[in-house]
């Protein structure tokens, strides 16, 4: 059966109290594509990544799995789903070995299944020296390598990554780009939300830009470069988004500071 679209957003809106955080966002995620969503702070991003994810109910629209609405079975979705948010939130008393454990059992995997993997990917992202250290004692780039095995440990279609590469190594740093290449050319749908227009430039196939929580580009990477006349990437973003002239701002502040 063709079903089209890995993940759909169609007409996503959401609002707080009347005010409009993301207005008719509406993308196609397919198999094998690595989109990078940016944006400047307040444009409506972190609110779209909770609202594919299932965490944030939109005001208006739909985000479809396979071509189904995925509040038709939250559940059956999020197993599908490997999902790294923009916060290291873990449970701090847990050790990282238990935290896996119970992601593990949460998603149905077998206990044969989830020992192998687990020791395979602590092992790779120089986690397994640390498994049993409380997930309070990590550092930041620790836990984040925690959350990166959750968010594979059980092989799933579609990734969402939010700000993935925060606190990392510089090493992790590069595996984890060599990694989302090699997952995207593997078939896997991959929605990638970042600041670093370095790396979205690297590792993204095609790319959606939001401004105030609409959307202002779509589209194959190479095609919204050559229709903004811009490139690298961070100059057709300023093109599309900000209303600013860094180098004026910025000899502004270096003015400030040498005043008085």
């Amino acid at each position: 059966m063709n079903w089209g679209s890995m993940l759909e957003a169609s007409a996503l809106s959401k609002s707080y109290a009347s005010i409009p955080a993301v207005s008719n966002v509406s993308f196609s995620l397919e198999p094998g594509q690595v989109l990078g969503c940016l944006g400047p702070n307040g444009s409506g991003k972190s609110t779209t990544v909770k609202m594919l994810t299932g965490l944030l109910q939109p005001t208006r629209g739909k985000v479809l799995f396979r071509g189904e609405d995925i509040r038709e079975d939250l559940a059956g979705f999020r197993k599908c789903l490997g999902y790294v948010p923009e916060e290291p939130n873990l449970y701090p008393y847990l050790s990282g070995r238990e935290y896996l454990e119970i992601i593990a059992i949460l998603r149905g995997m077998s206990p044969a299944r989830r020992g192998a993997r687990l020791d395979a990917l602590l092992n790779l992202f120089a986690m397994y020296s640390h498994r049993d250290g409380v997930i309070g004692s990590y550092s930041k780039g620790m836990r984040q390598r925690i959350l990166l095995i959750a968010a594979l440990m059980d092989n799933p279609p579609i990734l969402i990554l939010d700000e993935p590469m925060s606190g990392l190594d510089a090493t992790t740093a590069l595996i984890l780009k060599n990694l989302i290449k090699g997952l995207g050319r593997q078939g896997r749908a991959v929605f990638y939300c970042s600041h670093v227009m370095e790396v979205v430039e690297q590792v993204c196939s095609h790319l959606l830009i939001l401004r105030k929580g609409d959307v202002v580009a779509s589209g194959t990477m190479e095609s919204i470069q050559q229709n903004a006349n811009y490139s690298p990437l961070e100059q057709t973003f300023m093109h599309l988004v900000e209303e600013v002239d860094t180098d004026q701002v910025s000899g502004e502040i270096i003015a400030a500071m040498d005043s008085g």
